[in-house]
């Protein structure tokens, strides 16, 4: 099975108690769980990590391009200003779709920009956790 890490960044191990108006009421190790089922119904070995250190989720994607290890990711609050975070992803080698659970253009202007979509291979925003499915499924039909 093709191996795909779901790397998830600040305030998402806060799933089900922040913001539920915003995020809903499923927890990190809900989102986990329907990443390891939608990835064994795709031929995907999925991992599930959440980190609110930038380093430590630096550290992870060049990992996954050390690797050559597609990747899910939702950097939530980095999204907007870590230009760290924007070259460590320039450095991929497999596809690494961008998630966002919200719509951030739905949401404040400052949350309109994001550093990191112009090296991404894609973006998918706004559908809830239904995002990361329809990202692992976008990285399941990609050439590898």
């Amino acid at each position: 099975m093709r191996p795909v890490l779901v790397l998830n960044g600040p305030n998402l191990g806060r799933l089900g108690s922040r913001e539920p108006d915003v995020y809903g009421a499923d927890t990190l190790e809900d989102l986990a769980a329907l990443c390891r089922a939608t990835g064994r119904e795709l031929g995907l070995s999925v991992e599930v990590r959440q980190t609110d250190d930038e380093a430590e989720l630096i550290g992870w994607i060049h990992e996954a391009a050390d690797g050559k290890i597609p990747v899910v990711l939702n950097p939530a609050a980095f999204t907007h200003y870590s230009y760290a975070l924007r070259d460590a992803i320039a450095q991929r080698t497999a596809p690494l779709v961008e998630v966002h659970i919200s719509n951030p253009n739905a949401r404040e202007e400052f949350r309109h920009t994001s550093v990191v979509a112009a090296v991404a291979t894609g973006t998918i925003a706004g559908f809830g956790m239904r995002s990361y499915v329809l990202a692992l499924q976008a990285i399941a039909e990609l050439p590898e």
